[in-house]
C-alpha cells in the first residue's frame, strides 16, 4: 500500500493551524537558542545578603530608603570590583561606593555602620540576654516589650522624657525645639513635616529610637541637611544598618598637604567651629571627641563635618528640658554602644571654648606644624599653644583665634584646587 496523503486544510482551519504553529515555534525555549548566534551575555551581580546589609535585624535597624539601590546595582562598592561582584568584609566600619541616579553618571558617597559589627553583635546579644534571657532572639519582640518603647508608642509628640538616658551627645540636653525638629525632618518616612508622630508606624519609631541610641549621625544630617548651608556631608539614605551619604576625605589625608591647603583648611575649621556657636536657629553644636576621621574634605576642597556622632547640642533659645538627674536614667537602650557606668557630662559644665580647644590640641597642629618660613610659623605655633592650653577665658580665646586667621589668609592661593572658592577668590576680598 501507498503511503497515506497527507491531510489537506483550506480556509479559515488552515490559517488558524499556521497561527499556531508560528506562535508555538517562537515560544519554544530551545528553538529560540538555536535560532540565536550566541547566547546571550548574563550580567554579573553581587550576591547581596540580608546579613551584610543588616536587613535580618530590621527593625533594630536604622531604616530601608536606599535598599532597591542596592539591589538594583545603582550604589556598587567599586574598590572592591572583582569579576565576580564580591561584596567587602562585613567587618568594616566604612566603605567606598559609587552612586547613581541614571546608571550614565556616578558619584562617590561614602557607605558606613553605625558602629563596628563587633560592638553591633555584642549589643544584639545584650538585648536577648538581658530582656528574654536567651542567647539569640527577635531583637523587635525583645525592645517592643520595654517600658521606654511602650511609652514612644502611646505618644503623640517626642519629648524630654522619651530621651532621657540615652547615650548620644546629641540628647543630653535635650530641648522640644529639638526634638520637633527631628520627627519633622525624619527622612525614612515618606511623609514627615510634622511635629507629631502620627505619621510614624510602630516601626518606624523602633528604627527611629533604635538610631539615636546607637549613633545620633544620620539623624544629624536628616535635620541639618548641607543644602540649608549646614557643615555636614548629604544624607542620601539607610539600609539596614548602612547609611549613605556623599563622600569625603578624611583630614588625616590633607596632614602632609603642600602649605596653601594647608592654611585654606585650617581656615574653613576655624569657620565651621564658629557657625557651631553662632548661626540664625541659636544651637550650640560641641564636640565631646574630634580626630583625624572627624572632619573630611570634599573633591571641591569644601570641609565638612565628616562624622557627627560625637556632637552635643545646646538649644541656646530654649535650654535644656532634662535636669541633671533625669540624665542618669538608664535602660538598655542606654547601653548599645556604651558601657552603662559611662557617666553623663553636666549640660552646664560646656564651655564655649570646648570644641576649639579640642581642635587646637590634636588637629590643627598635625595640619599647620612645619609648613611655612619664619618667623610666620612660630607665631603659628605660639597661637596653637596658647589655645590648645585652654586657660584663657572664652573672650582672649576668640581674640587669638582671630589673629591667627589673619595670619593664616594671606598664605592661601586662589586657584582651581579650591574650586569651592574659584574663581571668586579672584574678585571678592571675602576670600
Amino acid at each position: 500500500a501507498g503511503p497515506m496523503p497527507a491531510p489537506q486544510c483550506s480556509g479559515p482551519g488552515r490559517d488558524l493551524l499556521m497561527l499556531l504553529l508560528v506562535l508555538a515555534l517562537s515560544c519554544n525555549p530551545s528553538t529560540a537558542a538555536t535560532a540565536s548566534p550566541s547566547a546571550p551575555h548574563i550580567k554579573p551581580s553581587y550576591s547581596f545578603g540580608r546579613t551584610f546589609l543588616g536587613l535580618d535585624k530590621c527593625n533594630a535597624c536604622i531604616g530601608t530608603s536606599i535598599c532597591k539601590k542596592f539591589f538594583k546595582e545603582e550604589i556598587r562598592f567599586d574598590t572592591w570590583l572583582s569579576s565576580r561582584l564580591k561584596l567587602p568584609p562585613s567587618y568594616l566600619l566604612s566603605y567606598s561606593g559609587n552612586y547613581t541616579d541614571d546608571a550614565k553618571s556616578w558619584r562617590l558617597v561614602d557607605i558606613t555602620r553605625l558602629t563596628s559589627k563587633y560592638r553591633h553583635d555584642r549589643a544584639d546579644k545584650r538585648i536577648c540576654t538581658s530582656l528574654l534571657k536567651t542567647k539569640t532572639c527577635s531583637l523587635e519582640r525583645a525592645l517592643r516589650r520595654t517600658h521606654r518603647f511602650q511609652k514612644w508608642l502611646r505618644a503623640k509628640r517626642l519629648t524630654p522624657d522619651l530621651v532621657q538616658g540615652l547615650s548620644s551627645p546629641m540628647l543630653r540636653c535635650p530641648s522640644q525645639r529639638l526634638l520637633d525638629r527631628i520627627v519633622r525632618r525624619y527622612a525614612e518616612v515618606p511623609d514627615a513635616g510634622s511635629i507629631y508622630m502620627d505619621h510614624l508606624t510602630d516601626r518606624d519609631k523602633l528604627r527611629l529610637l533604635y538610631t539615636l541610641s546607637v549613633n545620633s549621625h544620620p539623624i544629624l544630617l536628616q535635620i541639618f541637611p548641607d543644602v540649608e548651608g549646614w557643615p555636614f556631608p548629604r544624607y542620601l539614605g539607610s539600609c539596614g544598618r548602612l547609611v549613605v551619604s556623599a563622600s569625603t576625605r578624611p583630614l588625616r589625608d590633607f596632614y602632609s598637604a603642600v602649605p596653601e591647603v594647608a592654611a585654606d583648611l585650617a581656615l574653613q575649621l576655624l569657620a565651621v567651629l564658629r557657625s557651631m556657636g553662632t548661626n540664625d536657629l541659636n544651637y550650640f553644636f560641641y564636640f565631646t571627641h574630634v580626630d583625624a576621621g572627624t572632619f573630611g574634605v570634599f573633591s571641591n576642597g569644601h570641609l565638612f563635618i565628616r562624622d557627627a556622632s560625637t556632637l552635643g547640642i545646646i538649644d541656646k533659645e530654649e535650654g535644656s528640658q532634662l535636669i541633671d538627674g533625669q540624665q542618669e536614667y538608664k535602660d538598655i537602650f542606654s547601653c548599645l554602644t556604651v558601657d552603662c557606668q559611662s557617666a553623663f557630662v553636666s549640660c552646664n559644665s560646656i564651655r564655649e571654648k570646648h570644641s576649639l580647644v579640642m581642635v587646637c590640641q590634636e588637629l590643627l597642629p598635625k595640619l599647620l606644624k612645619g609648613k611655612f618660613l619664619q618667623p610666620v610659623q612660630e607665631k603659628i605655633d605660639s597661637f596653637l599653644q596658647h589655645c590648645a592650653d585652654g586657660l584663657a577665658d572664652d573672650q582672649s580665646l576668640n581674640e587669638a583665634v582671630a589673629k591667627l586667621a589673619e595670619l593664616l589668609k594671606p598664605l592661601r592661593s586662589c586657584d582651581s584646587r579650591f574650586a569651592y572658592r574659584y574663581p571668586d577668590c579672584k574678585y571678592s576680598d571675602k576670600y
